[in-house]
């Protein structure tokens, strides 16, 4: 039976609730866009739209937990940060959707993470919570080009992992086909593959965020 089509007294009994373990900040204060661009390194989105912080959260949960006087133990544990991280990327997609449907454009910004304690301090995150994604949203002036997507079988497979003896070729035609997108799309034209852009991201410093765990467990998160 499709869930669709169930009676809400139904729901319940094949459905957990959803813990719904995210929030969200809206940055209205004019000065925060600036410390936070100082964060991300975009300087445009000081004169974007508007801009969210998509938080993983289990403070809630532990307040819930105290008030009726049950042991935290499990918020501190890995599955529950990932938990708060799955509703948190969720929500994220979510957001992004809604707004194409309104004539809106965004961008999906994990440079946030370039300093997370400057990001906790500066939104007064307490603790069991994480700051993760940004949102940038506003009406777009152009329109971009759809970008194309690796190839299918490249990422979606059957009964089991199976990247097959042709992703070398494939990933060669796709590198190809980046290039000429890029060159050929009206705004922001540059010379580069996918695999130039894994590269670049995998030969970058690597101290940038190299205390990521050690903040999230600072947190007080993903302890055990």
């Amino acid at each position: 039976m499709a869930p669709s089509i169930l009676k809400s007294s139904q729901r319940g009994k094949f459905a957990p609730e959803p813990s719904q373990q995210y929030s969200i900040v809206s940055v209205t204060d004019p000065a925060k866009p600036h410390a936070i661009a100082d964060v991300t390194g975009h300087r445009w989105m000081v004169d974007g739209g508007h801009y969210f912080v998509m938080v993983a959260d289990q403070y809630r949960n532990l307040k819930i937990a105290k008030a009726h006087d049950i042991d935290p133990y499990m918020l501190h544990s890995t599955d529950k940060f990932l938990a708060s991280v799955f509703d948190t990327a969720i929500a994220t997609e979510n957001i992004m959707v809604a707004a194409e449907s309104m004539g809106l454009g965004g961008t999906i910004m994990g440079s946030v993470l370039n300093n997370p304690r400057k990001m906790i301090e500066l939104l007064n995150l307490p603790e069991m919570t994480f700051p993760l994604l940004g949102i940038a949203l506003g009406y777009p002036k152009d329109k971009p080009e759809l970008k194309p997507r690796l190839p299918k079988a490249s990422m979606h497979f059957e009964n089991q992992y199976d990247l097959d003896a042709n992703f070398d070729q494939e990933l060669t035609d796709y590198d190809q086909l980046i290039r000429k997108y890029y060159q050929s799309r009206s705004t922001n034209g540059r010379s580069e593959t996918f695999s130039h852009h894994i590269v670049s991201e995998l030969s970058g410093n690597r101290n940038l965020r190299s205390d990521l765990f050690a903040m999230i467990q600072a947190q007080g998160l993903m302890n055990h």
